[in-house]
């Protein structure tokens, strides 16, 4: 007994024993882009300085859009009355903060924090893309710190097909 399986999703889509971007449904993952970091870095600036977390990625299509999980760990504030801002840029552009990271209070000293966030980002390119996080001392006295101890900072890219 022969099955066919037919449809505008079905088997009939890769019988040119090619499978394309074109034919994959809206939704479908197209690629996936990771970069990671552990460099222990401080700010007593309120100038956004780079966090050494970054991953570049070049979309298949100018309508992908981009799914950004970044993962900032390490957090600390070495002052009181002061926070540490954490951003997403793609290339110089923000795209996503985080702004109260590592609390702000009298306390000196605040235990390691860390932050989770994700962006769904529409670049409209084709080109390479960089994304990367920065952060800065939000009331600029005093010293914060990321990445403290060497701890792993993680950001993924996904291009999700339109």
């Amino acid at each position: 007994m022969t099955t066919t399986i037919t449809g505008a999703t079905g088997v009939n889509q890769i019988t040119d024993d090619a499978i394309t971007v074109a034919k994959l449904p809206a939704g479908a993952v197209l690629q996936v882009v990771y970069g990671n970091t552990n460099t222990s870095t401080q700010s007593t600036s309120s100038t956004y300085a780079d966090t050494g977390l970054t991953a570049t990625i070049t979309p298949t299509s100018a309508s992908s859009k981009i799914l950004v999980l970044v993962s900032q760990n390490g957090l600390r504030k070495e002052s009181a009355n002061t926070y540490v801002g954490v951003r997403l840029h793609r290339g110089s552009s923000s795209i996503g903060q985080i702004t109260l990271s590592a609390g702000y209070n009298e306390v000196s000293q605040t235990a390691s924090d860390a932050c989770s966030w994700s962006v769904l980002d529409t670049p409209s390119t084709t080109s390479a893309t960089t994304y990367k996080t920065v952060f800065n001392n939000g009331e600029s006295s005093g010293t914060v710190s990321i990445q403290v101890n060497s701890v792993y900072s993680t950001i993924t890219l996904m291009e999700i097909a339109q």
